[in-house]
């Protein structure tokens, strides 16, 4: 017996008891819970029951059902047929839109109801998901609505970093529009303390920094949309800058003298972050009740970045690095798909998308410790050429066919097989030139079993391909570790293949009293990506992101939301989380097995509103299991330790309709750890050198306050 079936079993016996008997006392002491219609898989939520909370916007209301909780889009390049969310029925046409600013963007009073589609069926544009949220808005001849939030953070270093948002949204005749502005505080400031230790954990030198980003990212959205008799057009559009600048100092004092630092350096980054999208999306239906659909994305995301390093030790300030990393990436996106009745209790989908992804790199690295002619493109300091890479472009062109075939097998269970092929040619000019051709064959199987309105088991199996990251094709900088500048990069990297098993059930409470959910998962992966030993010469070791091998990573989630009614509390609603997993490769840099993902983590919610005095208040927890991920690479090994997390808040209506909202995040001012090791020469030699153990504190650690209204 392994060790995944020893931790796995008796964890699920017990879980299973313990949820067997929470469910039955809680299912015969609920008094209390909004009435919902359950049809075809599908729990409706009436505008109406959500009027004694007095949300402002569709998010507002969306927290307030048990059991929900938004992913988005699909991620990654491409656009597939993943997601959660739908509005009006329909997908929305971007990727950078999350889930949670569409809902933002949303009045509460434009909202008829909001539907959780549980089964699957082909009039759903998105498909994957274990639930679909679609927010139907109100029909009429006009409307419209105006919501405003203004905002002020409090952060732990006495920086006021204020913001705002606008979102303008109605119905005109057969036009539906929605336009958003928003200024977005992202300021951090943070402290960092690290212990330098010999291997005997002798002290031998101790390092503070400080660290702060003066971010403000404002973003401008668009989203209109047009109904014909049986077409259907749409339209979104998205801008945002963050360009900010950040800065580090950084202090080393020796054990012997703690006051007077032997080495002071200052870095100052100049961040360019910029994106836009458009996206469209027809749609006609036909007589027949089949249904063709066009959707087209293009979008450009610029992260550039400028680093000067200083030493400033004797009130001198002396330039010893430049490190210029430029990084533009394009994606246009097209998918047509066509879905009909086959007979009675059968449907298909057939779908063709293309989709070309480009990125272009620039990276330069100057340098006062190398010899050479200074020059202004290595802001005048010598140029080191062996970790510079002055033009660097990676294009995709991928074309994935898909079938997707749903099958009603009786009024309890559905079965969709999903068939999907990708091809792609990756080429890579520059410093490296390269093209290679790929081709993957990803069958899907999604089960789903209705026992009664209230249980639900689903069961898939799938064939995945990860899409690689094209930032690991080139070199890039690194950011986490002053010793290291930059990362070489692998033009020969594969994607991680892998088959994953899922086994599913959600039992939701009578009344909606709750839910509870559990989900359990196997993965077999293969081609997992890491890092790989590339030295020529062990006593200086080189690495570069590679594939290590093959893996297994295997897990269970739980989760139950549940309202208190029959503690006399019909409005207050407790969220809860226990997610573990574990998972095995062989690493060739260590010689051994290793964990390569997390170990899981423990949440806790609660949620209480007072309609009649329109008060709101509740906390969110949540703790990472620690002994996970551990990153490895030619000559050190780094363990993270992330604290717990606590944020608290409080919300009060007053004045009819503003909504006045306190937040406290980061309220245990957690410290975020990380224990590195350094080798002497490569790691399988097993001479360690130093020990790190370092600890930043302060980060996130904020008091907000929020007002918000809808006119």
């Amino acid at each position: 017996m392994t060790i995944g079936h020893l931790f796995l079993q008796p964890f699920i016996r017990n879980s299973l008891r313990l949820s067997a008997l929470t469910l039955a006392l809680i299912g015969t002491t609920l008094g209390h819970a909004q009435e919902t219609n359950s049809e075809n898989s599908t729990i409706v939520y009436e505008a109406n029951f959500f009027e004694q909370y007095t949300p402002v916007s569709a998010n507002d209301m969306i927290t307030r059902i048990p059991g929900v909780n938004l992913r988005g889009g699909s991620g990654g390049r491409g656009l597939g047929s993943g997601g959660d969310l739908l509005i009006n029925g329909k997908r929305i046409a971007g990727k950078d839109n999350s889930a949670n600013d569409q809902l933002s963007r949303i009045a509460a009073d434009q909202v008829d109801r909001i539907e959780i589609i549980r089964g699957s069926s082909a009039e759903l544009d998105v498909r994957g998901a274990s639930q679909v949220v679609n927010i139907v808005l109100k029909e009429a001849s006009s409307r419209s609505s105006l919501s405003a939030e203004v905002n002020m953070d409090y952060h732990a270093d006495d920086t006021i970093d204020p913001g705002a948002s606008i979102a303008y949204g109605g119905q005109t005749g057969n036009l539906n529009y929605l336009f958003g502005l928003k200024l977005d505080p992202r300021y951090n400031g943070y402290s960092r303390e690290e212990f330098n230790y010999n291997p005997d954990m002798t002290l031998t030198e101790i390092v503070r920094e400080s660290n702060f980003r003066d971010q403000d990212s404002v973003e401008a959205s668009m989203n209109l949309g047009y109904d014909f008799a049986r077409d259907r057009i749409q339209f979104n559009s998205l801008f945002s800058d963050a360009s900010h600048p950040s800065e580090v100092d950084r202090d080393t004092f020796a054990r012997t003298d703690l006051f007077t630092p032997y080495s002071s350096v200052l870095e100052a980054t100049d961040n360019e972050q910029s994106n836009w999208e458009i996206g469209g999306n027809y749609e006609h239906s036909f007589v027949n009740g089949s249904r063709f659909q066009l959707l087209a994305i293009s979008n450009e995301e610029i992260r550039n970045s400028t680093r000067e390093r200083f030493t400033t030790t004797d009130n001198a300030r002396d330039k010893t690095q430049y490190l210029q990393s430029n990084r533009r990436t394009r994606e246009r996106i097209a998918q047509a798909s066509y879905s009909w009745g086959i007979t009675e209790g059968h449907d298909m989908q057939l779908g063709l998308e293309r989709a070309q992804t480009i990125l272009d790199t620039e990276l330069y690295l100057g340098s006062s410790g190398v010899s050479g002619t200074p020059s202004s493109s290595y802001g005048d300091l010598p140029p080191v050429l062996s970790s510079s890479n002055p033009g660097s472009t990676v294009e995709e062109m991928r074309y994935e066919t898909f079938a997707v075939h749903n099958w009603t097998l009786n009024d309890k269970m559905t079965l969709e097989s999903t068939l999907l092929y990708e091809a792609s040619t990756i080429e890579q000019s520059g410093t490296a030139k390269r093209s290679r051709d790929f081709g993957f064959l990803r069958p899907k199987v999604d089960y789903r079993y209705d026992l009664n309105p209230s249980v639900q088991l689903r069961a898939t199996a799938e064939r995945a391909v990860s899409q690689l990251s094209f930032a690991s094709f080139t070199a890039t900088t690194n950011n986490s570790d002053p010793s290291k500048d930059t990362y070489a990069g692998n033009p020969d990297l594969s994607q991680e293949k892998e088959m994953r098993y899922e086994l599913g059930l959600q039992y939701r409470l009578p009344n909606d009293g709750g839910v509870v959910n559990s989900r359990l998962f196997y993965r077999d992966i293969d081609d997992i990506i890491g890092k790989i030993n590339v030295s020529s010469d062990p006593a200086d070791p080189q690495s570069t992101t590679g594939n290590i091998g093959s893996g297994k990573r295997y897990g269970i989630f739980i989760d139950a939301s549940t309202r208190l009614a029959f503690l006399g509390m019909p409005d207050a609603l407790v969220t809860s989380a226990v997610n573990i997993f574990d998972s095995s490769v062989y690493d060739p840099i260590i010689g051994s097995d290793r964990r390569f993902n997390r170990r899981g983590n423990v949440e806790l919610g609660f949620s209480h509103d007072i309609p009649e005095y329109g008060l709101n208040y509740g906390f969110k927890f949540s703790q990472e299991i620690s002994g996970g991920e551990k990153n490895v690479d030619v000559d050190t090994i780094e363990q993270y330790l992330p604290g717990p997390q606590l944020q608290l808040f409080v919300s009060k209506v007053a004045f009819e309709n503003i909504t006045f909202r306190l937040e406290s995040m980061n309220t245990l001012g957690t410290e975020f750890c990380r224990d590195r090791y350094r080798y002497d020469g490569l790691v399988s030699a097993g001479r360690l050198s130093e020990i790190e153990d370092s600890c930043s504190s302060g980060g996130g650690q904020k008091v907000a306050l929020r007002i918000r209204t809808t006119f």
